[in-house]
């Protein structure tokens, strides 16, 4: 093919003539792209809604300031979504990926808010989104420090810590001290939800095989219509139209607030370069580029900044979103951005968005249990682009046991200060961060072939000692028949 008529096709995606689901340029027909948009906001929707009805349980918020909260989270995640996938200037990734109000922050949310409330919370996390920026400013010139084995290993134990989450929604909720957790009848809905993702997935064809889990969802959602698992109560109760305020909370600077703020934004961003990476190996078949990359830190840091001043929470990628990328290699922008519209339109409409949430938890957690799967895998497969040297294994190794252990064993940890605890307590990810970027900087770098030639060489020294202490014998024994 030569390169003017590579040049034209490129052109023709670009301008959205292209209709492939597996085009970022595509532009497939609505009714065939709306099933796979309405997976994403599904997988979502659980996400986006649980900080802020669990910050402003912490706080002691008022209901009218819960339900301000959970709104305004809502509308932020879509804005963010369409923001990325088109971008701005230099700001936006640019990638089919989920971006909206992050989970990973809640540890250090809850902890910042039960001392400085909901204005201390804000006042850092403008200080945080800050931070996040500058960090995206200069990736491109320490990009070098998160190679595969790095952004791998963040990417699989991203997959191995939320599976507590998805088992804990198959339950019956994320709360293991709500009524009816675990109950058989949970576990019976959660169950048919997953295996109709699977059935789907696995023997379905066309649009049916691509959108497997609202399938999944669908099907467990009217069983749990059925048993009566469903409440419309938030339905009745909530307004059609809400209209975003400027500063609806006041801001507030607290030293160690904003020290913690900062700390988990700059995790975070290790994490977005984990998920983003992901998206492109998992989703494209190829590695994330330096002006992706940037793009999506940048657009991230402005995104948390801005978000302060509305109330909303910090702002990260969805992993849960990353796997369903990575499953169905579905990466039109199209399928995202309409899913981030119906966001925004949620937002505006709390009526809407309360209907979003009558989904059980344990269809949720029966649909997505397999995407956290995905994403595990998707780790894996950024892990094994690097060699399996020893070096690289001890990196991934030590990294899994750390954050999963402290995660497994929280009281470890029990006599750290308390501004430590919150951060590596909270979130594996945090740890597993940590170790594989300082053990990457501090061990030798050592290849396959360097260890070869490294066994090889201690093989030649034993083998040159063993000849050596031989000759020593020879030399006595002859040593001694002359004497005699």
């Amino acid at each position: 093919m030569s390169d003017a008529t590579s040049s034209s096709e490129e052109r023709a995606r670009i301008d959205g003539k292209s209709t492939s689901l597996f085009d970022f340029y595509g532009k497939p027909k609505f009714l065939k792209v709306l099933p796979l948009s309405l997976q994403h906001l599904l997988a979502m929707i659980a996400g986006v809604i649980t900080p802020p009805i669990i910050v402003a349980g912490v706080v002691g918020a008022s209901v009218e300031e819960k339900l301000l909260l959970i709104q305004i989270a809502v509308l932020a995640s879509g804005v963010c979504t369409v923001f990325h996938l088109y971008g701005v200037w230099k700001f936006g990734a640019r990638l089919p990926a989920i971006f909206g109000v992050g989970f990973a922050y809640v540890p250090t949310l809850v902890a910042v808010g039960a001392q400085y409330g909901i204005e201390g919370i804000l006042g850092a996390q403008l200080i945080g989104g800050m931070t996040m920026v500058v960090v995206g400013y200069f990736i491109q010139y320490i990009r070098h420090l998160f190679p595969p084995v790095v952004a791998g290993t963040v990417v699989l134990v991203i997959g191995l810590s939320l599976y507590d989450i998805a088992i804990r929604y198959m339950a019956g909720s994320g709360n293991v001290n709500a009524a009816n957790f675990g109950d058989p009848i949970n576990w019976i809905v959660a169950v048919v939800t997953l295996l109709t993702v699977l059935i789907a997935a696995q023997f379905g064809k066309g649009v049916i095989k691509l959108s497997a889990i609202i399938v999944g969802i669908v099907v467990g959602y009217l069983l749990s219509l059925s048993l009566g698992l469903v409440s419309f109560d938030n339905v009745a109760n909530a307004s059609w139209v809400a209209v975003p305020k400027l500063m609806p909370f006041e801001m507030e600077f607290h030293t160690a607030a904003i020290a913690s703020m900062v700390v988990i934004c700059v995790i975070n961003s290790v994490q977005t370069i984990g998920d983003l990476s992901a998206t492109t190996v998992g989703g494209m078949n190829r590695e994330l580029k330096t002006k992706e990359l940037t793009g999506g830190l940048l657009g991230n840091g402005l995104t948390t900044t801005v978000s302060s001043f509305f109330g909303a929470l910090p702002t990260s990628t969805f992993s849960q979103n990353v796997g369903i990328v990575a499953m169905t290699k579905v990466i039109s922008r199209y399928v995202l951005a309409l899913a981030g519209i119906f966001m925004i339109l949620a937002g505006l409409s709390p009526k809407f968005g309360a209907m979003i949430t009558t989904i059980p938890y344990p269809v949720l957690g029966g649909a997505t249990i397999t995407v956290f799967g995905m994403i595990t895998m998707t780790g894996i497969q950024l892990l094994v682009k690097d060699e399996m040297s020893a070096r690289n294994m001890t990196i991934v190794g030590l990294s899994l046991a750390l954050s999963l252990g402290i995660a497994a064993e929280p009281s470890a940890i029990e006599q750290f200060p308390a501004v430590l605890r919150d951060l590596i307590g909270g979130a594996p990810i945090v740890v597993a961060a940590i170790t594989a970027f300082t053990l990457n900087i501090v061990l030798p770098k050592k290849s396959l072939s360097d260890e070869a030639k490294e066994r090889e060489k201690i093989a030649n020294e034993d083998k040159d000692t063993k000849d050596e202490a031989n000759n020593q014998g020879d030399n006595l024994s002859q040593r001694s028949v002359h004497a005699e």
